[in-house]
């Protein structure tokens, strides 16, 4: 079976790298692009064409939410929010990314403790894993 084209979006380099080892590490997964900000990862989606696109959350000058609105109106794909800003009690901005079409929201991987982070790794692959082979709709701009 082929890789999952995944297109990385990050403004933290420290979190981008840790990502970047993530899904280096299992031949399931290639990433096919990496982008700063969800302009930049807007430019590149026509081109590269990933599978699911993972993305963080708060960026400049466009953050997760409106990428996820773009990219759901205009390219639409399986999405997973990678952020430590995003927590399960903060109901106005989960409900925000899920309505807009986020397909799933998980605290990104930090340094910190081998085990712990084995764990989050695995969890993360899983999720890749089972957004690849979602069918998500478009949905229009508001």
């Amino acid at each position: 079976m082929a890789p999952t084209k995944v297109l990385i979006v990050e403004d933290s380099p420290v979190a981008m790298e840790v990502l970047q080892r993530l899904f280096k590490s299992t031949p399931e997964v290639e990433i096919v692009g990496t982008a700063r900000n969800g302009q930049e990862a807007l430019a590149m989606i026509p081109r590269l064409n990933p599978t699911v696109i993972c993305t963080d959350f708060h960026m400049e000058p466009i953050d997760g939410l409106e990428l996820t609105k773009q990219v759901m109106a205009n390219y639409p794909r399986p999405i997973l929010v990678l952020s430590n800003s995003v927590k399960a009690d903060d109901t106005k901005n989960v409900f925000a990314l899920l309505q807009a079409g986020a397909s799933d929201i998980y605290p990104k991987p930090l340094g910190g403790e081998y085990a712990e982070y084995e764990a989050i790794k695995q969890k993360i692959l899983s999720k890749i894993k089972l957004l690849s082979g979602m069918s998500v709709k478009a949905r229009p701009l508001n």
